[in-house]
């Protein structure tokens, strides 16, 4: 936890300073390589996208949020298990300055806030015309539903679907970059960030690069003593599913196409799909391997497909704002016997507003 609020803290102070040059270029014209590079982040086509009018942003989010975790395993006795928790309602307010946005929710099933919390997410992003990136923090503790269970031929169970599982814990943590080639007349963050305003449809290919931290808990133990109550026999998992804990470490390079379609006037729906090339490591810890009468380490590295889907509907009439935006991510792991697969989205529905109105824009409205 404290490492993820350390990173979020680092970029937003980054970021900040970053900005706060960007500023100047309003009042006082500045010369040299590095301001040149800076101004060319917000460049843009105003013939295509218009420029975003105001320098704050406060907006109040709600948000739905899917995990899905499947472990499964494969041979002449294969078995798989897959965890999702109820799909639930978190709300909570977000402030932005220039590209910076950073928000805080809860869920309003388990107002705990920090101390104790079920599920707590903290998100920051930060989006140019030219670059974007977001980072985020998920915590999930003892809320996972058991959605389906496969544990060999003749076994019966469905007794166990939709039961509480109070032995997953996850906890998730990643940062993504990506760079969008034509990013004059294609804006992503009409799409994410409600700020600038698409005028003309258009659209763009990018790339990027990611890092994702997922830490798994999970007591297998527990299951078997849930399936030997609720199936009156004896439940033997496979020995690739005996473990404690996983954390999987996975860095990708990304590419991926995005666009605007401007349908109406204020009005924007965008689709945008990427997929990466991921390298994946995961240590783990297991019980005693019961062939072998050793304790051992459970680890792997491999290459994987990632998918990464945006996609919003944008209101937008540069002062005032609304809309909707869904994420869904997507990560797959594999190896000979063992394989895990992890989805998980949101879909925001949001109302805000900008305020603040920048130089030109300021003395503009006095003029006015």
């Amino acid at each position: 936890m404290r490492r993820a609020v350390t990173i979020l803290l680092l970029l937003l102070f980054i970021c900040l300073g970053v900005s706060a040059t960007d500023s100047l270029s309003v009042e006082k014209p500045r010369q040299g390589w590095f301001s040149r590079l800076i101004d060319s982040f917000s460049e843009v086509d105003t013939n295509y996208v218009e420029p975003q009018h105001y320098n704050w942003a406060l907006m109040l989010q709600s948000i739905n949020t899917y995990d899905y975790y499947r472990l499964s395993t494969s041979g002449s006795a294969s078995q798989s298990i897959s965890f999702a928790p109820t799909i639930g309602i978190r709300m909570g307010p977000y402030f932005g300055w220039r590209w910076i946005f950073l928000g805080y929710t809860v869920d309003l099933r388990n107002i705990h806030f920090f101390s104790g919390a079920r599920k707590l997410e903290i998100d920051g992003s930060i989006y140019s015309s030219r670059f974007c990136a977001d980072v985020f923090y998920r915590r999930s503790v003892d809320d996972y539903k058991i959605r389906s269970v496969n544990l060999g031929q003749g076994i019966n169970t469905e007794p166990l679907e939709g039961l509480d599982f109070d032995g997953l814990n996850v906890s998730i943590t990643g940062i993504n970059f990506y760079y969008i080639f034509n990013h004059k007349r294609f804006s992503y963050p009409a799409a994410f960030a409600q700020s600038t305003c698409q005028k003309i449809s258009c659209g763009s290919w990018m790339v990027g690069v990611g890092y994702l931290k997922n830490d798994i808990e999970f007591d297998y133990k527990r299951l078997e003593t849930i399936a030997k109550e609720r199936l009156g026999q004896d439940v033997k998992l496979d020995s690739s599913l005996m473990f404690n804990r996983i954390k999987y470490t996975d860095i990708n390079a990304s590419v991926g196409y995005a666009y605007n379609w401007v349908f109406a006037r204020n009005w924007l729906l965008c689709a945008s799909l990427s997929m990466a090339l991921a390298y994946k490591t995961s240590m783990g810890e297991t019980e005693r391997n019961y062939d072998t009468q050793k304790n051992e380490g459970f680890d792997f590295g491999n290459f994987n497909i990632d998918g990464i889907g945006r996609f919003g509907v944008v209101w937008n009439n540069t002062k005032w704002y609304a809309g909707a935006s869904a994420i869904v991510r997507a990560y797959n792991y594999r190896k000979s016997r063992f394989a895990a697969n992890n989805i998980f989205g949101d879909l925001s529905i949001y109302v805000g507003l900008n305020f603040g109105p920048r130089g030109p824009y300021k003395k503009k409205k006095n003029k006015e």
